[in-house]
């Protein structure tokens, strides 16, 4: 595994929750190798290419890490959050930050991101937040697998240190909305159409 990045935004401690209910609350991120909580700059613009109100969202966070992702949406309103983690420390932290926050609508499971979102049957969601390790190779796999659970209308994020090509979001049956360079950071916003149920 690789070590954990250097720089000072992105050391073991805590991530800020920016907006919603627990704005301002802070969540422990715990030391992990490559752990890269998304920046808060980044989140808050997510948030308000959204519309700031997920009320009633279902979300996914499917590889939550420090859960900055989708404890951010169930703060502004998601009405069911599921985190999914499979290292078991990071896995921890989770449930901690869960408990702390009362977090009744986040649902935390130990898992392979990729493969269950491939063996996913359930409902489809209203917001799909893919923020994959960047040096694992994991990018094109990960929105592959998890375009197929956007509900008609709904929204895929996808986190990376490279920009992608709409074409590349137009394969997956999205249309890329948005796109945004902050520092090494690139955040992709891509949409499925409402017609496409």
């Amino acid at each position: 595994m690789p070590p954990p990045r250097s720089s000072a935004a992105n050391r073991p401690g805590q991530v800020r929750i920016v907006g919603g209910a627990w704005k301002r609350r802070r969540l422990p991120v715990p030391d992990r190798p490559g752990l890269r909580p998304t920046p808060d700059r980044v989140r808050e613009t997510l948030f308000n290419w959204l519309g700031q109100e997920l009320t009633g969202w279902r979300c996914l966070d499917a590889f939550a890490g420090s859960g900055a992702l989708g404890f951010e949406a169930a703060s502004r309103g998601a009405g069911e959050v599921l985190l999914i983690e499979r290292d078991a420390a990071l896995h921890a932290a989770l449930r901690g930050a869960q408990a702390m926050l009362g977090a009744a609508q986040v649902r935390i499971e130990a898992a392979d991101a990729i493969a269950w979102m491939r063996n996913h049957r359930g409902p489809a969601f209203d917001l799909v937040l893919l923020d994959p390790p960047f040096d694992a190779g994991l990018f094109e796999p990960a929105l592959q697998a998890g375009a197929g659970l956007v509900a008609s209308g709904g929204w895929l994020y996808l986190e990376a240190d490279r920009a992608f090509p709409p074409g590349l979001f137009d394969a997956a049956g999205l249309h890329l909305h948005r796109h945004l360079k902050a520092g090494q950071v690139h955040a992709h916003l891509a949409r499925r159409a409402a017609s496409d149920a």
